[in-house]
């Protein structure tokens, strides 16, 4: 079986077990969308929509963010993993938001990923899941996924990316990326199937015994 008999096995049972992907970090706006994202680096949706849960409804425009300042966003999103680091990047954010874009978030990657602690995942998801713009966003739990199931041999995020933008039609890249993280967390668990065990893994590899190491984004 090559790569490709693969990802159509892969989009056949994605597309079976969740044929409705609902974004899974609430937001008001594309604006708070973005900041959930930069949010979950190192953190879970669940932490992020809890503490944001009680922020959006005050705090949800850029000019709000740089009303409020460094240290009352830290409180803010204290109980979230490396607050600091992430307060200083949504204020600087919101301020370069204000200044140079009138308090709209940008539309392309080039534009979003020059903002203060926006990388290309963090753009990713923003053009897909705000604007709907085709995009495949790849973090260390998809670049995972994609070794087990054997669609890249995963040197790096930036190769699994752009293996499996060349396996999977573009129209499907944004619902896919969900699928996949949903399945993920479901039953291809980092610590629960190492490639053995979940319907993917079983139905790529029927013959694999041996728990597969993957390579670390």
């Amino acid at each position: 079986m090559n790569e490709v008999q693969r990802a159509k096995i892969v989009l056949k049972i994605l597309n079976k077990t969740y044929p409705k992907t609902p974004i899974p970090l609430k937001h008001k706006n594309i604006f708070t969308l973005l900041i959930s994202v930069l949010l979950s680096a190192q953190c879970t949706d669940v932490n992020v929509n809890n503490v944001t849960s009680s922020i959006y409804p005050k705090y949800n425009k850029p000019e709000h963010f740089v009303k409020l300042g460094r240290k009352k966003i830290e409180n803010l999103i204290r109980s979230i993993g490396i607050f600091r680091i992430k307060a200083k990047s949504i204020y600087n954010l919101s301020k370069t938001l204000v200044e140079k874009y009138k308090g709209k978030v940008p539309k392309t990657f080039e534009e979003l990923e020059e903002l203060p602690g926006v990388g290309h995942k963090t753009a990713s998801v923003v053009m897909s899941q705000g604007f709907g713009y085709p995009a495949f966003p790849i973090d260390t739990h998809i670049h995972r996924l994609a070794q087990r199931w054997g669609l890249t041999n995963g040197k790096n995020v930036v190769q699994t990316e752009e293996d499996l933008k060349r396996l999977f039609p573009k129209k499907y890249w944004n619902k896919l990326h969900l699928q996949i993280i949903y399945y993920g967390r479901e039953y291809c668990k980092a610590r629960e199937c190492y490639g053995i065990s979940c319907k993917i893994c079983t139905s790529c590899y029927p013959k694999r015994k041996k728990p597969i190491i993957t390579r670390k984004a």
